[in-house]
């Protein structure tokens, strides 16, 4: 009989299934190394400038709703969600831009201005990838994959949808412009993945943000991570924060609790982990209880890339700079740079960038008349012969020179304050296997199935939530998995 449960990590997963699990009337408490919550999602405040740290791109809005339902509370009463559009505007090694939106007066006239011919191939897109989107999120991303008869089962429908190729393979079939291809398939990048490895599934992001658009929460992603907390000790739930956990305590095919950083032991009939999979089979628990991932099945798979992010503030607007709040910069040298991250696990002299600018929604996310702003450049993870503690402060220095020179005139001359984080954050700080920024990378052969369960294969009451689980990375997928893992509780008793 489950009444008490341990979930270790308060990022999106860990609260979503804490709270649906405190909803349903368990006992819950969440242990939480870092002395706030949000895990990958955690804020910094920094002189009066705000930093959400991680994830920024919010979509699909009412999967928020749904926990608040699950509590018989009212998101609207916690925190507000604004629209917004263009979802991102991407620009090319020249700085010209697209701008890509669900507005499909919009978005044709974008693909006439770039390549006239593309025309009906980006609707002919839009209408095939329909099918990958209900096949893939509404009907599977809230369902578990426990067993390969479940693979077996939606295997022809799959390879019907072409999942064996890439998601740059697939768009490819449908526009010719090169830049094009680049608009529809990037977004495997805010997932971990290489456009160019990743199964075509993933294309589904696309259709996702059409569908029910980009969102912004009024006072940065850190708002809605502050308002699960308040609903989660509304609900009875406590969270333990400068708390780490060092062991998951099993014996045979249960877990019975944690050991935490200070030999303290917390009994519980689950646990859930919000804890990078690869990190917990690892490092929290003995290899001679793991019969599935052990130390050499994990250092097989392949790992996701990791991530150089830099959050700076400015005290002057850059109301002029022709930026978005979501911006792209792509450089010249597009699948040659993936290829050395992905593959080679080199880090390049150049860099494609994804760049924030929240204070174009929300003023109070800088002083008076002053911009926030985050740029995340994708990196190898620590496979690669790199140095951070030596490489980082260059490495964000070359960006806002870059950034200077082509999008912010006289960044560095009105630099106020400065804050980065590299892998070595990422494992260090995140507990992420080869400070990898997302866990186990979204190919086919480590999908559904293939990935780390949701209910361990070696442990009847563990459970996984987060981006290395079911069914991966991205906010939706983190808050499909908490769903998928308070059902299995429940089911269980």
């Amino acid at each position: 009989m489950i009444n008490k449960i341990a979930v270790i990590g308060s990022g999106f997963g860990g609260l979503g299934a804490a709270i649906r699990l405190a909803a349903k009337g368990y006992a819950v408490e969440i242990f939480e190394k870092r002395d706030g919550p949000g895990g990958r999602a955690y804020t910094y405040e920094i002189d009066g400038y705000k930093f959400d740290g991680g994830p920024t791109v919010m979509t699909v809005p009412f999967m928020f709703d749904d926990i608040w339902k699950e509590a018989g509370k009212n998101r609207q009463d916690y925190f507000e969600m604004m629209p917004v559009d263009p979802f991102y505007r991407v620009f090319d090694e020249q700085r010209r831009h697209f701008d890509v939106t669900s507005d499909m007066d919009t978005a044709l006239a974008e693909i006439d201005r770039w390549s006239p011919g593309d025309r009906a191939g980006y609707q002919a897109y839009l209408k095939n990838t329909k099918p990958i989107f209900e096949k893939g999120f509404l009907e599977l991303s809230d369902k578990p994959f426990l067993n390969f008869s479940d693979m077996l089962r939606v295997a022809p429908d799959l390879i019907r949808l072409q999942s064996y190729k890439s998601v740059y393979g697939y768009a490819s079939q449908f526009v010719k412009d090169d830049f094009l291809r680049k608009v529809l398939t990037f977004h495997t990048l805010l997932v971990g993945g290489n456009p160019f490895d990743t199964t075509s599934i993933y294309a589904l992001i696309h259709y996702i943000q059409n569908e029910w658009g980009v969102w912004y929460a009024k006072g940065g992603t850190g708002a809605i991570i502050r308002a699960m907390v308040q609903l989660f000790e509304e609900l009875g739930g406590k969270i333990h924060y400068n708390q780490e956990v060092c062991e998951i305590l099993t014996d045979g095919r249960k877990v019975t609790g944690l050991r935490l950083s200070d030999n303290t032991i917390f009994k519980a009939d689950a646990v859930v982990s919000n804890a990078d999979p690869a990190w917990t089979y690892r490092y929290m628990i003995p290899a001679q209880y793991r019969h599935t991932f052990t130390d050499r099945k994990l250092d097989r798979m392949r790992y996701s890339m990791s991530l150089y992010v830099l959050y700076f503030g400015t005290k002057k607007r850059y109301r002029e700079s022709g930026l978005a709040h979501h911006n792209i910069l792509l450089s010249r040298r597009y699948q040659g740079l993936l290829d050395d991250i992905f593959n080679k696990k080199v880090l390049s002299d150049e860099f494609s960038l994804y760049l924030h600018m929240p204070t174009l929604t929300d003023p109070s996310m800088a002083p008076e008349g002053c911009e926030t702003f985050y740029v995340l450049s994708p990196v190898p993870h620590l496979d690669a012969n790199v140095d951070w503690t030596k490489t980082a402060k260059p490495y964000g220095d070359a960006i806002l020179k870059f950034l200077e020179e082509n999008y912010l005139p006289d960044l560095r001359a009105n630099l106020v304050v400065r804050h980065s984080i590299d892998p070595l954050h990422f494992q260090n700080t995140l507990n992420s296997y080869k400070g990898a920024a997302f866990s186990f990378q979204p190919v086919l052969t480590q999908s559904a199935w293939f990935r780390a369960h949701n209910r361990s294969e070696d442990f009847d009451n563990l459970y996984f939530v987060g981006a290395g689980t079911h069914p991966g990375a991205g906010v939706p997928g983190v808050l499909s998995s908490a769903v998928i893992a308070a059902n299995l509780i429940a089911e269980a008793g």
